[in-house]
């Protein structure tokens, strides 16, 4: 009986330490960071840790801010994501992408930043926007 009850304990111990990304619920979830509403889908981040703490942020600057803070330190982080500006709501590896910055690109909280899953839209956006294309390494190294 007792081993029945420490198999389960062990079984629910486990499904509680998710460390899967949430969706960012826009009109609903506040950032992290600055406190504001998450309002634009086509921006919008989120850092997930090792124990499955989800930190939300509405604009690529916040998030930036919060990574390089060391508030949360590189070795608890599982996820670093960012939603893909082509694709609202659909959130991509940070530390996989491209990203453009002009003041073109009306971002909630004016980092003038959006991410691109593919280096083809951004280069499509770019062309209009006239902007500086960065990896996530340079990126971090901006703000």
């Amino acid at each position: 009986m007792k081993a029945n009850i420490l198999i389960f304990l062990i079984a629910i111990s486990l499904l509680s330490c998710n460390v899967k990304p949430e969706p960012l619920a826009m009109g609903k979830d506040a950032c992290y960071t600055c406190k504001m509403t998450l309002i634009d889908n086509k921006f919008g981040a989120e850092i997930v840790t090792k124990k499955g703490k989800v930190y939300k942020f509405d604009d690529l600057n916040c998030m930036i801010n919060f990574n390089n803070s060391g508030y949360e330190p590189d070795e608890n982080i599982e996820h670093r994501l960012v939603v893909d500006f082509t694709q609202p709501d659909k959130l991509i590896d940070a530390t996989k992408i491209f990203y453009c910055q002009s003041v073109k690109i009306n971002s909630p909280m004016g980092s003038h930043v959006a991410a691109f899953e593919k280096k083809l839209d951004l280069e499509k956006f770019n062309s209009e926007w006239k902007g500086t294309t960065f990896t996530w390494n340079k990126l971090v190294t901006q703000f």
